[in-house]
């Protein structure tokens, strides 16, 4: 098996049991190892009282991404610290775009950049975030 198509299943995987992802809507775009593109609609229930789609939100797409290119080397990887910004809001109905790559790698640590654009390309938040890689290998659960 190859190292793409390893990274696919354990991604496959990871979506199959987040829950969270699920009820957000997160699709896959692409994946490879050390990078993920996600994509998912802002829907009304996602909206805050200003009218703009929640912070959380876009964290939370912005997040998954950063999961699961942070995975794809094989390794359990956990998140230690994380930044975002947001330069510009999103509404309901908007369709984000998270693109997450790897900036670097090491045998205890990744350090991860993730850009979320709207469909017209305008970047709606900035996200960095390292994660902690595990010695626990990744076993594929052949059942699902």
């Amino acid at each position: 098996m190859t190292d793409p198509q390893r990274a696919e299943q354990i991604v496959q995987q990871m979506l199959r049991h987040d829950a969270f992802s699920q009820w957000l809507g997160v699709e896959l775009l692409a994946l490879a190892p050390g990078t993920a593109t996600l994509r998912m609609t802002v829907r009304a229930e996602m909206v805050n009282g200003f009218g703009v789609g929640h912070g959380g939100i876009v964290y939370a797409l912005a997040d998954s991404a950063f999961a699961f290119a942070s995975n794809t080397h094989g390794r359990h990887a956990l998140a230690l610290t994380n930044t975002i910004h947001y330069p510009a809001p999103v509404q309901a109905g908007d369709v984000l775009t998270a693109h997450a790559i790897e900036r670097t790698l090491t045998h205890r640590t990744g350090t991860y950049d993730v850009t979320v654009t709207r469909a017209d390309g305008t970047e709606v938040a900035h996200f960095r975030g390292t994660v902690y890689r595990t010695s626990k290998p990744w076993e594929i659960d052949e059942a699902a």
